[in-house]
């Protein structure tokens, strides 16, 4: 446990930032995941409606800190071929 008061705060200081960090996670995982799934059962167009949602996720998830710049173009990527195969 944390003895000093500058060690009691960073805990504090990481347990928000750790909130928020999951917060932009979760939201990339489920856009991405919504968008995944509508690819499997062949919905393109409906899919290709939500990319520029899962983009600003992603896009903000790797302004933060919570992924790096290559993983959200490769996930960028990635998707944007998944959704081009099956429209």
């Amino acid at each position: 446990m944390a003895i000093t008061s500058g060690a009691k705060r960073a805990i504090r200081v990481s347990a928000r930032k750790k909130a928020f960090n999951d917060r932009r996670s979760k939201a990339m995982k489920e856009s991405v995941k919504e968008i995944r799934s509508l690819i499997a059962s062949k919905k393109g167009s409906e899919a290709k409606k939500l990319l520029s949602s899962a983009y600003k996720a992603i896009d903000k998830a790797m302004k933060r800190g919570v992924i790096k710049k290559n993983t959200a173009a490769r996930k960028k990527s990635r998707l944007a071929q998944a959704i081009k195969k099956v429209s």
